[in-house]
């Protein structure tokens, strides 16, 4: 009998290493879903990031741009202009752009979006924001 007992050993460490090999791989495996979750995760919110700053920064630089062109005007169109660029300014100095988690962001961002569609109406110019935006393909930096 202790003979029969070993082989029962043997065959049950058999048949288990499969068990065992399986739950290894799945827990590897996910290990490493998990860390690449991560850094693609990462990749694409400073991606998004990066793109949302961007046109942030260029709806400021835009509004202080044509506040300083358009102070010198003392015409009523121009003080409406004027009124018009600070409230977009207000809105991207009020805004929670350093919090990603904020609920507000989004509905900042639309706020934001048409402000900015409504100045530039009001100046008569495009509103597209990626006609601003031109890219070199060769640049290094």
């Amino acid at each position: 009998m202790a003979g029969g007992s070993g082989s029962e050993d043997m065959f049950d460490s058999i048949v288990m290493a499969d068990e065992r090999f399986r739950g290894d791989g799945y827990r590897e495996g996910f290990e490493r879903g998990t860390r690449r979750g991560l850094q693609d995760g990462r990749r694409h919110g400073a991606s998004h990031g990066a793109k949302l700053s961007t046109e942030i920064s260029f709806y400021y630089g835009f509004a202080i741009t044509w506040k300083c062109l358009l102070h010198q005007n003392a015409d009523a169109k121009s003080r409406k202009r004027v009124k018009a660029l600070e409230a977009l300014l207000g809105l991207i100095q009020n805004s929670p752009h350093d919090d990603p988690h904020s609920a507000k962001l989004q509905e900042d961002m639309d706020k934001l979006r048409a402000k900015f569609r409504q100045v530039c109406s009001m100046l008569s110019i495009p509103t597209d924001f990626k006609d601003y935006i031109k890219t070199s393909g060769g640049t290094s930096f």
